[in-house]
């Protein structure tokens, strides 16, 4: 099959183009919304611990909630789910960007932070849902790519807005609009879903039955950490350089990366099963990261950034393909576990990252990234055997 071909028939399937402009306008505050609250409680408050703790309680908000909301999407549909979590997220950073003004206690800041996560709706779930459902399994790897690439492309776009409106009026009045643009778009998202119902196999599939979801699960939880340890080592090289305003390009270019895997990734069928490609693509990770520990020019640091995030899309959109293998009838669920997973890591990573930048040097965080990615790479050589066979 022509190159290109699965995204064609993906997008020739009714609603997906608008599902696609409704998902990305739904994902704005993804990315926002962290450093919306650490500069709107900062600002109001004085204290960059709060600060610290209420973008620290988002986080774990929305890690604990993403597998409730997906075992409620298999078992009752997305819809509900969608208006729920939309309606719990707005209303939460809305009433944070009040009360820090306000100078309501502390507590409150971090609990409400903690809702806005919690709420934070299930858009690229119910993507994988709504897209998966409809494609025959040779075209799912389009579908999962898009999804991811919708989402790379929200969390790139959404800072920027952010930005504008801060420079333009401030931070508490930028983060209450793209909370409200993102409610709507959410709404406006669960209106044009096709697949609204509860999956026909609810209620029989269990995500953990299959000894394959618990090993895939690890993989990604080190796969995080890999990421987890670039978001820290990125701007300690930059601090360490003299040249923090260097930290946004290089971020951009993993997320730049990540965009153009994602796009190249679903736009051919391949014939390697999912666990080898997994493998392979978590090996090639590793490999990128690991000369960053002695790369010294910015623009060459920049183009192996790029590289790295190449892999990382197209191994998320593995991942979900091993997950309709492992986890059938539960795949919402299923694909919230690998959502926490992927935080689980990124903290594991960030916190290890941290600890080796100040004892070691501002470039051993890449190693441990690399480390991450490598460990990952074997661990998920496990499903190639029997362990990986539903």
């Amino acid at each position: 099959m022509a190159p290109g071909v699965p995204y064609r028939k993906l997008f020739g399937l009714p609603g997906v183009t608008a599902q696609a402009v409704l998902g990305f306008l739904a994902q704005l505050t993804q990315q926002v919304a962290p450093a919306g609250i650490v500069l709107v409680v900062q600002a109001s408050s004085g204290s960059l611990v709060l600060a610290g703790l209420a973008a620290a309680a988002f986080g774990i908000g929305a890690g604990m909630a993403r597998p409730v909301q997906g075992r409620l999407i298999d078992r009752r549909g997305p819809r509900g789910v969608l208006a729920v979590s939309a309606a719990a997220h707005v209303t939460a950073l809305i009433a944070l960007v009040i009360g820090a003004g306000s100078g309501w206690p502390g507590w409150t800041t971090v609990a409400l932070a903690w809702t806005a996560g919690a709420g934070l709706p299930p858009i690229s779930v119910t993507m994988r849902i709504e897209w998966g459902g409809r494609m025959a399994a040779e075209g799912r790897t389009a579908a999962y790519s898009l999804v991811y690439l919708v989402q790379e492309l929200a969390i790139l776009t959404g800072p920027l807005l952010f930005g504008l409106l801060i420079a333009l009026v401030s931070a508490s009045v930028g983060l209450g609009v793209v909370a409200a643009a993102a409610g709507a778009g959410t709404l406006a998202f669960s209106r044009v879903l096709k697949v609204t119902g509860p999956s026909l196999s609810a209620g029989r599939g269990r995500v953990f039955r299959h000894v394959g979801m618990r090993v895939l699960l690890g993989v990604v939880v080190l796969l995080g950490g890999a990421i987890g340890a670039l978001d820290v080592g990125v701007p300690a090289l930059a601090v360490a350089r003299g040249i923090p305003a260097a930290t946004g390009p290089l971020v951009a270019a993993l997320a730049l990366g990540g965009v153009a895997g994602a796009a190249v990734y679903g736009a051919r069928q391949w014939a390697a099963a999912p666990a080898l490609r997994l493998s392979g693509l978590l090996l090639v990770f590793g490999l990128a990261l690991a000369p960053l520990v002695l790369v010294s020019s910015l623009p060459l640091f920049w183009v192996v950034l790029f590289a790295g995030g190449l892999m990382v899309n197209p191994a998320l959109t593995t991942t979900s393909l091993l997950v309709d293998e492992f986890a059938p009838g539960a795949q919402a669920e299923a694909f919230g576990w690998v959502s926490t997973a992927v935080s689980m890591g990124a903290a594991a990573g960030a916190g290890v990252a941290g600890v080796v930048a100040q004892q070691f040097g501002p470039s051993l965080p890449f190693l441990v990234a690399a480390g991450f990615a490598g460990l990952a790479a074997i661990l998920s050589s496990l499903l190639l055997g029997p362990i990986g066979r539903p």
